[in-house]
């Protein structure tokens, strides 16, 4: 119920791309503050796993965070 009136007053549909991303990475570091308050789904651990294993074997790189935002900032615009 929350979420359907938080939807109107943002007006989603009325953002431009950038802005959503404003929006989510603002949200993305609230939730970060409080990580400790926040548990992760069960599936997240087989995923993490699932990453550092083909980081292990070389088929997975790593990027730094600033990196991977404008790269996917550059891939959906």
């Amino acid at each position: 119920m929350y979420f359907k009136n938080m939807r109107n007053t943002l007006q989603i549909d009325k953002m431009t791309r950038e802005e959503k991303l404003q929006a989510m990475e603002a949200l993305w570091d609230d939730l970060a503050r409080n990580s400790s308050a926040v548990d992760s789904p069960a599936w997240h651990e087989d995923a993490l796993k699932e990453t550092e294993a083909r980081y292990v074997a070389g088929t997975e790189e790593s990027t730094d965070w600033e990196s991977a935002k404008k790269e996917l900032r550059e891939r959906f615009q």
